[in-house]
Protein backbone atom coordinates (compact mmCIF):
# COMPACT_ATOMS: atom_id res chain seq x y z
CA UNK A 1 0.00 0.00 0.00
CA UNK A 2 1.84 3.38 -0.75
CA UNK A 3 1.79 5.99 1.65
CA UNK A 4 -0.47 9.01 1.63
CA UNK A 5 0.84 12.57 1.08
CA UNK A 6 0.39 13.36 4.84
CA UNK A 7 2.52 10.37 5.54
CA UNK A 8 5.53 11.54 3.24
CA UNK A 9 5.54 14.75 4.82
CA UNK A 10 8.94 14.69 6.98
CA UNK A 11 9.25 17.88 9.53
CA UNK A 12 11.69 19.94 7.25
CA UNK A 13 9.09 19.74 4.62
CA UNK A 14 6.57 20.76 6.51
CA UNK A 15 7.77 23.62 7.94
CA UNK A 16 9.02 25.12 4.83
CA UNK A 17 5.38 24.44 3.62
CA UNK A 18 4.10 25.99 6.67
CA UNK A 19 6.54 28.71 6.61
CA UNK A 20 5.44 29.62 3.03
CA UNK A 21 1.48 29.76 4.13
CA UNK A 22 2.37 32.02 6.98
CA UNK A 23 4.74 34.31 4.61
CA UNK A 24 1.72 34.42 2.15
CA UNK A 25 -0.63 35.55 4.58
CA UNK A 26 2.33 38.05 6.37
CA UNK A 27 2.13 39.45 2.49
CA UNK A 28 -1.37 40.07 2.27
CA UNK A 29 -2.38 41.03 5.22
CA UNK A 30 1.01 43.74 5.21
CA UNK A 31 -0.87 45.17 1.27
CA UNK A 32 -3.92 45.49 3.76
CA UNK A 33 -2.14 48.24 5.69
CA UNK A 34 -0.59 49.23 2.68
CA UNK A 35 3.12 48.30 3.98
CA UNK A 36 5.49 46.14 2.58
CA UNK A 37 6.29 42.61 4.32
CA UNK A 38 9.39 44.60 5.23
CA UNK A 39 8.36 47.58 6.91
CA UNK A 40 5.79 45.08 8.84
CA UNK A 41 8.46 43.52 10.21
CA UNK A 42 10.52 46.60 11.27
CA UNK A 43 6.99 48.52 12.93
CA UNK A 44 6.82 44.97 14.81
CA UNK A 45 10.07 45.33 15.88
CA UNK A 46 9.86 48.69 17.02
CA UNK A 47 6.53 47.88 18.74
CA UNK A 48 8.71 46.51 21.67
CA UNK A 49 10.57 49.77 22.09
CA UNK A 50 13.52 51.77 20.43
CA UNK A 51 16.02 50.67 18.51
CA UNK A 52 19.52 51.83 17.32
CA UNK A 53 20.26 51.59 13.35
CA UNK A 54 23.22 49.36 13.65
CA UNK A 55 20.71 46.77 16.00
CA UNK A 56 17.84 46.95 13.44
CA UNK A 57 20.52 46.17 10.68
CA UNK A 58 21.76 43.60 12.24
CA UNK A 59 18.67 42.16 13.27
CA UNK A 60 17.87 42.13 9.49
CA UNK A 61 21.07 41.01 8.15
CA UNK A 62 21.76 44.14 5.91
CA UNK A 63 23.76 46.92 5.65
CA UNK A 64 23.16 50.15 7.68
CA UNK A 65 22.66 51.48 3.99
CA UNK A 66 20.14 49.45 2.73
CA UNK A 67 18.36 49.81 6.40
CA UNK A 68 18.65 53.75 5.47
CA UNK A 69 16.35 53.29 2.45
CA UNK A 70 13.42 51.35 4.55
CA UNK A 71 13.83 53.92 7.29
CA UNK A 72 13.48 57.00 4.68
CA UNK A 73 10.27 55.23 3.61
CA UNK A 74 8.67 54.52 6.61
CA UNK A 75 9.95 57.96 8.51
CA UNK A 76 8.19 59.80 5.15
CA UNK A 77 4.79 57.89 5.66
CA UNK A 78 5.48 59.41 9.46
CA UNK A 79 4.67 55.77 11.23
CA UNK A 80 8.47 56.38 12.71
CA UNK A 81 11.04 59.00 13.59
CA UNK A 82 15.35 58.95 13.78
CA UNK A 83 17.18 60.67 16.40
CA UNK A 84 20.81 60.90 17.69
CA UNK A 85 21.58 58.89 20.76
CA UNK A 86 22.64 61.81 23.31
CA UNK A 87 26.44 60.83 24.27
CA UNK A 88 27.34 58.89 20.70
CA UNK A 89 27.18 61.19 17.88
CA UNK A 90 27.37 58.25 15.55
CA UNK A 91 24.82 56.46 16.62
CA UNK A 92 21.02 56.90 15.64
CA UNK A 93 17.62 55.50 17.65
CA UNK A 94 14.47 54.75 15.96
CA UNK A 95 11.09 55.18 17.49
CA UNK A 96 7.87 54.34 16.27
CA UNK A 97 5.80 57.42 16.17
CA UNK A 98 1.78 56.97 17.66
CA UNK A 99 0.55 56.09 13.77
CA UNK A 100 3.35 53.62 13.74
CA UNK A 101 1.94 52.49 17.39
CA UNK A 102 -1.36 52.13 15.78
CA UNK A 103 -0.46 51.14 12.43
CA UNK A 104 1.73 48.33 13.81
CA UNK A 105 -0.35 47.19 16.76
CA UNK A 106 -3.39 46.80 14.25
CA UNK A 107 -1.26 44.31 11.91
CA UNK A 108 -0.33 42.64 15.32
CA UNK A 109 -3.30 41.70 15.98
CA UNK A 110 -5.02 41.13 12.11
CA UNK A 111 -1.92 38.66 11.81
CA UNK A 112 -2.82 37.16 15.17
CA UNK A 113 -6.81 36.80 14.37
CA UNK A 114 -5.17 35.12 11.08
CA UNK A 115 -2.82 32.66 12.41
CA UNK A 116 -5.26 31.81 15.20
CA UNK A 117 -7.48 30.79 12.29
CA UNK A 118 -4.98 27.93 10.98
CA UNK A 119 -4.83 26.11 14.36
CA UNK A 120 -8.64 26.95 15.04
CA UNK A 121 -9.77 23.81 13.94
CA UNK A 122 -6.76 21.76 15.31
CA UNK A 123 -8.42 20.06 18.95
CA UNK A 124 -7.72 21.90 22.06
CA UNK A 125 -4.76 19.74 23.28
CA UNK A 126 -3.46 19.42 19.69
CA UNK A 127 -3.25 23.42 19.44
CA UNK A 128 -1.65 23.59 23.25
CA UNK A 129 1.15 20.68 22.15
CA UNK A 130 1.79 22.87 18.78
CA UNK A 131 1.88 26.01 20.71
CA UNK A 132 4.21 24.17 23.33
CA UNK A 133 6.63 22.63 20.60
CA UNK A 134 6.79 26.13 18.97
CA UNK A 135 8.01 28.32 22.34
CA UNK A 136 10.13 25.45 22.34
CA UNK A 137 11.99 25.51 19.17
CA UNK A 138 11.72 29.80 19.35
CA UNK A 139 13.53 29.81 22.94
CA UNK A 140 16.43 27.61 21.72
CA UNK A 141 16.98 29.55 18.55
CA UNK A 142 17.56 32.35 20.41
CA UNK A 143 19.82 31.04 23.11
CA UNK A 144 21.84 29.05 20.75
CA UNK A 145 23.17 30.20 17.95
CA UNK A 146 22.71 29.03 14.60
CA UNK A 147 24.30 26.05 13.38
CA UNK A 148 23.32 26.70 9.58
Amino acid sequence: MSETWAEQLDTGTGLIQLMTLVQGIYATVSERHELTPVQAKLLCVLIGGPRGMAELAQLFGVEKAALTGLMDRIEKRGLAVRSAVPGDRRAVRVTLTEAGRQTASAFHAEMGAALGRLTEPIPEGDREQFRSTVEGIIMRCRTSPSSE
